[in-house]
């Protein structure tokens, strides 16, 4: 596992609580892009618009990532995946840069997202629920299909068997 999936894996849930951390740039945008699954196209849209800090550049003009923009980013693909609106996540990161004083506004913000995601389980449990049941209506219905069929070909295409044919 390299230096960058090893920071990665760990990003889900410990993302900073300030702003604090190791900036010394590492990994280049190529890089970041192919262990983030993010395209270069959305980590240059991420600096843009705030969510990552300005990153820092070689001396040839190249993005380098510290491990600190990628403990961010592991967290913002969190909440992405979750359905977070950008508006929020930017909300957030803006409240991160604030410092300390804002860990009850930040804690408010994930407090609600984690709700609204715990409803959207529970709908989505709901729906798996009712799936389940069809699929198995259907299984039930194939395999009484199946059933009848193998019925009428061998009653139909083999000669009676000699119990059968003495009770007969």
């Amino acid at each position: 596992m390299t230096t960058i999936e090893t920071t990665l894996r760990l990003c889900g849930a410990q993302e900073e609580l300030t702003t604090e951390a190791d900036p010394t740039p590492r990994h280049g945008i190529g890089e970041v892009a192919e262990a983030t699954g993010l395209t270069a196209h959305t980590l240059r849209w991420y600096e843009r618009i705030g969510l990552l800090d300005p990153v820092d550049r070689s001396h040839s003009g190249q993005r380098r990532y510290s491990d600190a923009d990628l403990r961010r980013l592991g967290f913002l693909n969190r909440l992405r995946l979750t359905g977070m609106p950008v508006a929020d996540m930017l909300r957030y990161v803006e409240l991160l840069r604030a410092g300390e004083h804002t860990l009850a506004d930040r804690r408010e913000l994930l407090v609600e997202h984690r709700d609204e995601i715990r409803r959207r389980l529970s709908d989505l449990h709901a729906t798996l629920a009712v799936l389940d049941f069809k699929v198995d209506l259907y299984t039930r219905a194939l395999d009484d299909e199946q059933t009848r069929s193998q019925q009428c070909s061998s009653s139909t295409s083999s000669p009676p068997s000699r119990s059968v044919a003495a009770a007969g």
